[in-house]
């Protein structure tokens, strides 16, 4: 017998096919092939030993800290590790449990047969003189030789932005906005562009959301996050998506010691009261994007990236947009023109966390790479 060690990334599924695995043992081996870990913050003591004794009787597990057991600590932390088969039993024994466990029974029922999204592309064109990368800056029949290139090299959505989001950056006015998206806006309904790929409006203003809308654009992209509900009453009217972003404070200001007790909850809370905004008006085609360097320091920013699939629990897609942003910079000194390999790092392991709408500048050498990481990942034995 020769023995060899398996990536734990590996498709099951069809490893199992490939061993010629019935299909009742199939499903039956899928639902104990993936682990998943919770992280409970502030449980009450009854509630934690009621789970660890319902987790011990499946063979799933409770990480409780001393003290938690003979209930000296009356509230605490704990980690639940349970695989598929595990979740489906626990969400349904919790839900007759007392201490609040129904409300952990709900949300580990929705990570049960998570919808898998593929990976799409997003170029940016930035239709102003102040976005923190110069090589993203177009104007005229510029952007769309651009918007013609990125569609050429694989992109999905072409996001169109008049006004920039830097850090420190103020708004240019309602005027000046449409000043510099208009004629862009105009070219593509002209050329018929928006048939070649799905156009997203990077604005948070109604009335340019209106234009690109009426001009057959598909999404807006609104870095405020619902914040005025104008902006919901025309993505309605359209029946258009909307891509809802996280920010602490205003790109003025967003940077100025931001800081947060937990940064996965108060971004979860956030997407919890703007996804009722959005369905208010009727809309349901929603895109969540957490808003990597909106308000955020670098360890906010990487934990977000690292636990991105808890945000799946919506069923929403999930936008990531790190190209060449400073936290590389932060991780090691490098000018934005050579950021470009950090990009990539950050967004397939984004990638792998349930991110599905990738927002770039290197439109070419991201479908590479993604094309790449799907052939390693459709690899099994």
């Amino acid at each position: 017998m020769n023995i060899y060690k398996l990536s734990n990334d590996i498709d099951i599924v069809s490893a199992m096919k490939k061993l010629n695995v019935d299909s009742g043992g199939i499903a039956i081996m899928k639902k104990k092939s993936k682990l998943h870990f919770f992280y409970l913050k502030h449980i009450y003591c009854g509630a934690s030993n009621i789970l660890k004794q319902d987790a011990l009787s499946i063979g799933a597990e409770l990480i409780v800290p001393h003290g938690a057991v003979d209930c000296s600590l009356q509230y605490h932390d704990a980690i639940l590790i349970c695989n598929d088969k595990q979740l489906e039993i626990l969400s349904n024994k919790e839900k007759a449990q007392p201490f609040k466990l129904k409300l952990l029974s709900k949300f580990i029922s929705k990570f049960k047969n998570r919808k898998k999204y593929e990976p799409k592309i997003m170029g940016v064109i930035n239709a102003n003189d102040d976005s923190f990368f110069s090589g993203s800056r177009f104007s005229g029949d510029e952007a769309v030789a651009q918007i013609e290139k990125m569609i050429e090299d694989g992109a999905d959505i072409i996001d169109i932005g008049g006004v920039s989001s830097r850090p420190g950056s103020e708004y240019c006015g309602v005027e000046e906005e449409l000043r510099r998206v208009t004629p862009i806006i105009k070219e593509i309904y002209k050329r018929n562009l928006y048939q070649k790929a799905i156009f997203s409006i990077d604005s948070f203003v109604p009335e340019v959301i209106d234009l690109a809308l009426n001009n057959g654009f598909k999404i807006a992209n609104d870095i405020t996050g619902l914040s005025d509900e104008n902006v919901a009453k025309v993505v309605s009217k359209y029946n258009a998506s909307v891509c809802i972003m996280h920010m602490k404070g205003t790109p003025k200001d967003m940077q100025n010691k931001p800081f947060y007790e937990n940064v996965i909850l108060e971004v979860d809370k956030f997407f919890e009261e703007r996804i009722e905004i959005a369905y208010k008006y009727g809309i349901e085609d929603i895109i969540l994007d957490v808003g990597i360097g909106f308000g955020k320091r670098l360890e906010d920013n990487l934990s977000l990236i690292k636990h991105l699939e808890h945000f799946t629990h919506y069923g929403y897609e999930l936008l990531i947009g790190a190209s060449r942003k400073s936290m590389i910079d932060m991780i090691i000194p490098t000018p934005v023109e050579k950021r470009l390999p950090g990009t990539l790092s950050l967004h397939l392991e984004a990638i792998k966390n349930g991110a599905s709408i990738i927002r770039c500048h290197d439109v070419a050498e991201h479908k590479q790479a993604i094309e790449v990481y799907k052939a390693i990942e459709s690899i099994n034995i």
